[in-house]
């Protein structure tokens, strides 16, 4: 667009719109007792009152509500004021146009009412006032989310009960297949999802792909809110998307408690990852399938994440530390990739064996090698030498430990050759040619 263009825009404003854009309440005050219309339409079709509320100066709000601004014109979209308040969040500005009997109904094109909005952003008290002034408490939007979602899918229980009081459904399924309670999982609010659990909301119903509650909150990687499916009995023995039972994945993550509550509601602590029952569904959160991989027990997961304290529990509880994946890979290949000193640690008491290799003549040291620079690199080669790790195994394709190093980040090499000092006659320079 030319500059001709927006200067005409700017000079159509007049100095109503421009005082509200400059947060100049004077300059609104004197612009309405000129005669300046409080209704006008910008250029944009935004409304003074619009204009004001995005500001967030509730002064300029009151001055143009006084002087007769419409509190229901909407937008093209559909927006009133009232729901651009409730998204912004301001309390007191909220009040003015519920003051104003701003219509609690008026919802935007896509269905979204301004207490769906309120519910997840703006003032809980706000939320009472607009269900006492009529606004329907479980009506859905164009997704089938109703304002009971919109609310636990931020964690605000504070508008749950006002919501669940007036008559929303805490077990209505969107057309995405989530209840209010997947929508509190999701959000990982503990709180929420007790809360609309002790409202009747069934812990048991199975999402898209059938993923269960338990499921959900593993997938999120909101642990405490799997301890709740956890101490309420969810399926522990149930594989999901990648196989995986959940006590793999509260290994994989390293949490404590929740394998320590797995364990106590008896999971396989040996369990091996397998085929699942679930079919993959691309979607914006997961992305892509991953690639298969060979059975595994939660010692592996928990090793390969660093996690040496969930190590120890799983060993404690059972866990065979012999065990070697059809890879080729056991607890010590699996520590190698985890990136921490103290799970290599301990994974070297339970397999002692520092050249240790896999199916593809892999040992420890090309395992942390291949893994790049990192804060533990130096540690960790120190530890596996002081075990006895060579440099001069090569793998399947004829790489040594030695070579990975020289044909690395200098980073790597530096590091590699303060602990690995070469003799002369192999020094990482020689090897290269």
């Amino acid at each position: 667009m030319t500059l001709a263009f927006w200067g005409s825009v700017a000079q159509a404003q007049g100095p109503l719109l421009d005082a509200i854009k400059a947060n100049d309440v004077a300059g609104v005050t004197s612009a309405l007792a000129a005669g300046a219309d409080p209704n006008e339409r910008s250029s944009f079709g935004a409304t003074p009152l619009a204009w004001a509320v995005s500001r967030q100066n509730p002064d300029m709000v009151r001055a143009l509500l006084a002087k007769g601004a419409k509190a229901d014109m909407a937008e093209s979209d559909g927006q009133t004021p009232l729901a651009l308040a409730c998204e912004l969040g301001d309390a007191r500005i909220v009040t003015q146009l519920l003051d104003a009997h701003a219509d609690v109904r008026a919802a935007r094109l896509d269905g979204v009412t301004p207490l769906a909005i309120c519910a997840r952003f703006g003032p809980a008290n706000a939320v009472a006032r607009m269900l006492a002034a009529g606004a329907p408490a479980d009506r859905p939007d164009a997704m089938g989310q109703t304002p009971l979602m919109w609310a636990a899918s931020s964690g605000r229980v504070e508008a749950i009960a006002p919501l669940i009081r007036a008559g929303a459904d805490v077990n209505r399924v969107s057309k995405g297949g989530f209840t209010p309670l997947f929508f509190a999982i999701r959000d990982g609010s503990v709180p929420a999802c007790e809360a609309l659990m002790a409202a009747g909301a069934k812990a048991d119903y199975r999402g898209p792909e059938r993923t269960s509650a338990l499921q959900l909150a593993l997938y999120q990687h909101h642990y405490a809110a799997a301890l709740l499916f956890v101490a309420r009995s969810g399926d522990l023995a149930e594989r999901d998307r990648e196989g995986r039972q959940p006590l793999h994945v509260a290994a994989s993550g390293g949490d404590a408690d929740l394998v320590a509550a797995m364990l106590a509601k008896g999971a396989d602590v040996n369990g091996l990852t397998g085929s699942t029952t679930i079919k993959w569904v691309t979607e914006a959160n997961f992305g892509v399938p991953p690639p298969p991989v060979p059975p595994t027990p939660p010692l592996l997961m928990a090793a390969s994440g660093g996690h040496a304290a969930v190590m120890r529990q799983l060993v404690n509880a059972g866990a065979k530390a012999d065990f070697v994946a059809a890879d080729g890979t056991n607890v010590l290949l699996a520590a190698a990739a985890g990136g921490s000193v103290e799970a290599l640690d301990y994974a070297l008491t339970l397999a002692p064996d520092a050249n240790f290799a896999n199916a593809a003549g892999a040992t420890p040291l090309h395992v942390v090698l291949n893994g790049g620079p990192k804060p533990a690199l130096e540690p960790m080669l120190r530890l596996l030498a002081a075990h006895g790790a060579r440099t001069d195994i090569a793998t399947k394709r004829g790489a040594t430990a030695a070579q990975m190093a020289a044909n690395g980040l200098s980073e790597v090499k530096s590091v590699f050759l303060k602990v690995f000092p070469q003799p002369p006659a192999t020094t990482l320079a020689t090897v290269r040619k």
